[in-house]
């Protein structure tokens, strides 16, 4: 690959994670990233890149150092990706497309600018170079700006999975049965609380069925949930959200969750409705509980209607200025009720990944329930 095509090849390549992540690229892919992008072009396109090379794709991108020389199929199922092709399988590709023509046209709509000839006068080169280097930095400002900065609600009123995808949403895990009833209450996600835990356990692996996983914004940020008539009534059931440093669930992260607990270390105690949350370490370290917000207790409510009222809407809100964290809560009968804050904390968590939940742990006997998603709201915010 010569520099002219390699500059191609990396345009190409940092649209693509662009599009993927909804970032510009600034440091190279991990595994888990290789994994979820991998993943995110065969749903695309049809055409399947190894999360390998896209982890070392990037290496090469960014140093150049490393020695990696794409394959021409491999440039063309990322320019498919970029350009939107219509959707093809590599047998199919092999009949009808085997030239790569997507490749190519990006090549050639991109190379002109690769390899524009030098300037041969002096003072011209200096103007126009002057003049380039400040365009160049005003592109980038913008494109940081634009790919750094995010302002997103979703209302989930479209739940295909070329809609979920195109809105940046990954699907983590995924039980095809449950999934497919994601759209039975309309204007709503719904999820289910589904056996699975990222809780460290000795004998089972973290894992949360259908986990709708998107990429967090550099910088600060506050995010929200809102749930509708979510009445956890079974042990370990629980929905809300999960800030993640990795996809594995095996990394450092936090859990905030309107939650049912029955379990009070051998106290007598009636059962309670709460908003819970807890960091985990990571790499099987124990769990911290840091929020533990009793909203009602089942004995005072003799009303079913009160429970229903009282637990109508449901919203949990995180915001994050470098490492402190406020997390918030507000339920109740009015889908505009106040904000209260729960905890003012920090934490030494680099989140990367921020994800909505549903579960009920690893207890057998907890019933499978639906879990109505009414809105996500995730906005970059000053640091200051």
């Amino acid at each position: 690959m010569d520099q002219a095509e390699f500059k191609v090849f990396s345009l190409l390549y940092r649209e693509a994670y662009s599009r993927c992540f909804g970032l510009t690229l600034a440091q190279p892919v991990s595994e888990t990233e290789g994994k979820l992008f991998s993943q995110q072009i065969l749903d695309q396109s049809g055409l399947t890149i190894g999360w390998r090379s896209l982890k070392n794709y990037s290496l090469f991108v960014l140093s150049a150092k490393t020695k990696e020389n794409p394959s021409i199929a491999s440039m063309d199922t990322l320019a498919r990706y970029v350009l939107k092709a219509p959707y093809t399988n590599e047998i199919d590709r092999k009949d009808n497309e085997s030239h790569h023509p997507y490749w190519y046209m990006y090549r050639e709509k991109h190379l002109a600018v690769a390899i524009a000839p030098p300037i041969t006068k002096k003072v011209n080169f200096l103007v126009m170079g002057g003049v380039g280097l400040l365009l160049i930095i005003m592109v980038a400002y913008i494109w940081y700006q634009r790919s750094s900065k995010i302002a997103f609600t979703d209302q989930f009123t479209e739940l295909s999975e070329k809609g979920l995808q195109q809105r940046n949403w990954a699907v983590l895990n995924k039980d095809s049965l449950y999934w497919a009833k994601r759209t039975e209450n309309p204007n709503n996600l719904t999820l289910f609380t589904l056996p699975g835990d990222n809780w460290p356990d000795d004998t089972n692996k973290a894992e949360i069925k259908n986990l709708l996983i998107r990429r967090l914004p550099e910088g600060c940020f506050t995010t929200e949930l809102q749930m509708e008539d979510f009445i956890p009534a079974g042990e370990w059931q629980q929905a809300g959200l999960l800030l993640l440093e990795d996809t594995t669930l095996n990394g450092p992260g936090i859990r905030i969750s309107l939650a049912y607990n029955n379990f009070f270390g051998g106290f007598k105690k009636p059962d309670e409705i709460l908003v819970q949350a807890i960091s985990v370490p990571g790499n099987g370290g124990k769990p911290e509980e840091f929020v533990h917000n009793t909203v009602l207790t089942i004995d005072s409510v003799t009303d079913k209607r009160i429970l229903q009222s009282n637990l109508k809407q449901t919203a949990l809100r995180v915001e994050k200025k470098g490492n402190h964290y406020r997390l918030l809560y507000s339920g109740g009968a009015d889908p505009n009720g106040a904000f209260k804050e729960l905890v003012s904390k920090k934490f030494d968590l680099k989140p990367r990944y921020i994800a909505i939940f549903a579960l009920k742990g690893r207890v057998e006997k907890t019933p499978v329930v639906p879990v109505k998603i009414k809105q996500f709201m995730l906005k970059s915010i000053a640091c200051e």
